[in-house]
């Protein structure tokens, strides 16, 4: 299949499900609307094929727009064949996954059609956090889609595909010449988005694996047999942590690794593992980007940006509405300091902090590097609720840089100081081995083990069985506001 080939509606059901497992419901169903001569337009299936089917052999259910039938124009018959899936998937808690080719609300319908896409909005807000849902885009998906697309947990896209609110053209001072707002590309770097591919069987095939990390529902697993030894060491995980993702990776089973919003912020990675067969999500801090090669193509400070808050909160937040583990490997030295930073880090952070702290799932933390100041307090330490904390040897746990600490504890003393550089050294050395090493933090209990690289699979393995019937209570409340 070329890279440019674009399947129908129900080539697309058919290329994600396994073979012969799909099962159609509502295909008879059309509109009901005849004005503006639409009795003379022939719609089958009003322009949605529903039904649900298997991928690697566990139940899902799927709607797929055709844009041969009325552009695919969400109207009300539309509209209920997909709240009918909606409504089965949550009976049986089984994912929903959605394929947008539309080409928007249906005008002919008006009310009917504005009606239409409420009640879909309506379910998908009642399977938050009860079903996973994902939203492919094939094609077109504008204005009521695309709010559609934002309510689902996962959204998949293809670099042709459109995903706007307004189209570009509609936005003052803009055009698709000067700014595509509707691009694959400006979603993608935007973060409403969480995978783009080239074509589209590349995009059902990451779907497909997708799938095999998540539960079927916020009551369900996703275990399966791992075929890795669970014992293997990992030579050269500190050599890999500049690049983060290399480290995930090579702890993962059979080095496998799913990255969400790969494009929207690199400085934080988040994604899917398999640690013995159990999926856990993953949320690291990165210092550098390198290719293929090995070849460092893009570097980040050590700092915790706006981004990078907003990405690792809601990463986290779908984590514990389906009962998955959160593991974390920190490297902080603080929050990025910018003038575009200030305006909103703060709030970002406070979102984070508040998604680690108020995950009830077991929650991990592996020191690789720096854990300084309130930057690591928010990125899942011991005192937000890590149920274990890990600390690389030579890593090192405190309120700042052992050198800036002195400079203010010490401000009198190195204003008289005969030698200040030799004097700061001394302080600082003393400062770091009393207050900033990793045996420090585990001496007051911050840090639950100090180990090597090499053992860092085998060690979150063991410790993640032992907290896989981890119960923890909260105050009775409706929700938090944060």
């Amino acid at each position: 299949m070329s890279s440019t080939a674009k399947l129908s509606a129900r080539d697309r059901i058919a290329t994600l499900l396994d073979d012969n497992s799909f099962v159609e419901f509502g295909a008879l169903v059309t509109k009901r609307n005849t004005d503006f001569n639409l009795q003379q337009t022939d719609a089958p299936g009003d322009g949605v094929i529903t039904g649900y089917g298997l991928i690697e052999g566990r139940p899902v259910y799927v709607y797929s727009q055709d844009a041969s039938a009325l552009n695919g124009t969400v109207g009300e018959m539309h509209a209920k064949k997909i709240v009918s899936v909606y409504d089965k998937a949550m009976k049986v808690g089984a994912p929903v996954i959605g394929i947008i080719d539309c080409a928007g609300m249906r005008l002919q319908e008006s009310t009917d059609a504005l009606e239409a896409f409420g009640s879909i909005y309506a379910k998908q807000t009642l399977a938050s956090g009860v079903i996973p849902q994902i939203t492919a885009i094939y094609g077109n998906c504008g204005g009521g889609c695309a709010v559609l697309a934002a309510l689902s947990d996962f959204v998949f896209i293809t670099k042709d595909g459109k995903l706007f609110v307004n189209a570009p053209n509609t936005i003052d001072g803009n055009n698709t010449g000067k700014c595509d707002t509707a691009s694959a590309a400006f979603a993608a770097e935007a973060g409403t988005v969480d995978f783009t591919d080239n074509d589209e069987e590349a995009s059902i095939n990451r779907i497909r694996a997708l799938v095999s990390y998540l539960p079927l529902n916020n009551e369900d697993d996703a275990d399966a047999e791992c075929s890795d030894d669970l014992n293997r060491e990992l030579p050269a995980f500190v050599s890999e942590l500049d690049d983060v993702k290399e480290a995930i990776t090579d702890i993962a089973d059979n080095g496998e690794f799913i990255e969400i919003k790969a494009e929207y912020e690199p400085a934080m990675v988040c994604g899917f593992i398999k640690l013995n067969g159990s999926t856990v999500g993953v949320a690291a801090n990165r210092t550098a980007v390198k290719d293929e090669k090995g070849k460092t193509v893009k570097k980040f400070e050590s700092v915790l940006t706006t981004k990078g808050c907003y990405k690792a909160a809601e990463f986290v937040k779908f984590c514990d509405a389906f009962s998955i583990p959160v593991l974390t490997l920190t490297n902080v030295t603080g929050y990025a300091a910018t003038m575009g930073e200030a305006k909103n880090i703060s709030i970002a952070a406070a979102k984070m902090t508040y998604s680690f702290a108020n995950a009830t799932v077991p929650k991990i933390n592996v020191i690789t590097g720096k854990a300084l100041g309130s930057a690591y307090v928010a990125f899942n330490s011991k005192s937000t609720g890590a149920d274990f904390v890990f600390a690389l040897e030579n890593s090192q746990i405190g309120a700042m840089d052992a050198d800036l600490a002195v400079q203010i504890i010490y401000s009198e003393e190195l204003e008289s100081a005969a030698d200040k550089a030799a004097f700061r050294k001394e302080k600082a050395a003393e400062y770091g081995e009393t207050l900033l090493s990793s045996e420090s933090a585990a001496k007051r209990g911050y840090a639950d083990a100090i180990i090597t690289g090499e053992e860092v699979r085998k060690q979150l393995i063991y410790a993640f069985e032992m907290l896989y019937s981890k119960r923890e209570d909260r105050p009775v409340k409706k929700h938090g506001t944060v």
